[in-house]
């Protein structure tokens, strides 16, 4: 059997708080079950115990949500528990954990970091520019607690890395947002473009991000993270990470990147699984771990037709200077489909220009890059 990578919804969509951009909200709005509840720790013990007689290798459980943490930490514990129990083919395990850090406390820092959790915590900027989105039930900014959360993170030496969300804010003040990481010290970036209701036409809500401004958003960031490398003071963006090494021949980590979707699990509470983390809708579904296994839901109608369909190219696609590196983008940003099939992605212009712009001096740190692995070995 393969490395298994799951994506777990322990707390489904349920979230504390109230962010404007959040896509999950309109795929749950869209289910026959809005939401799947809570999941209970005799579910997680058998999700843990088929995961590691799946997996060969490796086993990576990530916690998203909504909002994981309001599963609460014991729950976790009990995750820790079943896979020191149920690990019986020694597979190398991986946890990570997205958060919006309302409920980190001491307590949960001291567990991640003892249990060596990967996470990822959402901070969209500074104070005027994160709270403008991400907001509480009471339509509060939530800037302080973040900060608070990333506080004991950096006490207790846990590992994490700051997710931002690319909207119509963020792109705009881009020099701003990175300036600001750079002074409170952070190393590991990751920028997700926001998304839109699924099957609406982009662009329609004040926070969308049209493709004019991610353009813009790329050439800036771009222009500011060369500059800090070729200063000696290397700061981790996924996406750009992800392009030298593509640039260097390695094959991406970031699957919107690859060009073809895979069929990795979305568990959401209630057991059901989904093909993917944009696709958690009634349509998508594979089975429930309940009484499905993994090598019966791979197999599933679903799961080969939501692989197949993502090998569509577009005849723009293919001849396309750039298509090397863009591969068509990401299948979300290729809905709505035309005639069955994806549409050619939305941010292509904003894409094409950013390679224009930046595609030399990729290739010029790539080749900077290699002479180093090639010196470390030799």
């Amino acid at each position: 059997m393969p490395p298994i990578n799951l994506l777990i919804k322990p707390a489904s969509g349920n979230c504390n708080l109230r962010c404007k951009y959040c896509f999950y909200h309109s795929l749950a709005d869209s289910r026959n079950i809005k939401s799947y509840g809570m999941m209970d720790t005799d579910l997680l013990e058998l999700l843990v115990k088929k995961s590691l007689e799946y997996a060969e290798g490796s086993c990576t459980f990530g916690f998203q949500g909504g909002e994981p943490t309001l599963a609460g930490l014991n729950f976790y514990r009990k995750l820790i528990e079943y896979q020191e129990k149920y690990n019986t083919g020694k597979a190398r395990i991986y946890n990570t954990l997205q958060t919006n850090g309302m409920l980190i406390d001491d307590e949960w820092a001291k567990f991640l970091a003892d249990n060596n959790f990967l996470v990822g915590i959402s901070l969209d900027g500074p104070k005027d520019i994160h709270d403008m989105n991400r907001t509480d039930s009471r339509s509060s900014g939530t800037f302080s607690q973040v900060i608070r959360a990333i506080g004991l993170f950096n006490k207790y030496h846990v590992d994490y890395n700051i997710l931002t969300v690319v909207n119509s804010i963020t792109s705009r003040h881009i020099a701003k947002i990175y300036n600001f990481f750079k002074k409170q010290g952070f190393r590991y970036l990751q920028f997700i473009p926001c998304l839109d209701p699924l099957n609406e036409e982009p662009g329609g809500h004040e926070y969308s991000l049209s493709p004019d401004r991610y353009a813009y958003f790329l050439k800036t960031l771009f222009d500011l993270w060369y500059d800090d490398i070729k200063k000696g003071n290397f700061i981790s963006i996924r996406y750009f990470d992800n392009l030298i090494g593509m640039v260097m021949g390695y094959p991406p980590e970031s699957c919107g990147m690859a060009g073809i979707c895979t069929c990795y699990f979305v568990i959401e509470a209630d057991g059901s699984a989904f093909p993917c983390d944009f696709y958690v809708i009634d349509e998508w579904k594979l089975g429930n771990i309940k009484n499905t296994s993994f090598s019966e839901m791979i197999n599933t109608e679903n799961a080969i037709r939501f692989v197949d369909v993502s090998k569509y190219v577009s005849p723009e696609c293919r001849t396309c200077t750039y298509f090397r590196l863009c591969r068509g983008g990401c299948r979300r940003n290729r809905e709505p489909f035309k005639d069955g099939l994806p549409d050619l992605n939305y941010y292509c212009s904003s894409y094409r220009e950013f390679f224009e712009y930046a595609g030399k001096r990729l290739e010029e740190l790539a080749w900077l890059f290699s002479l180093n692995l090639r010196s470390s070995y030799s």
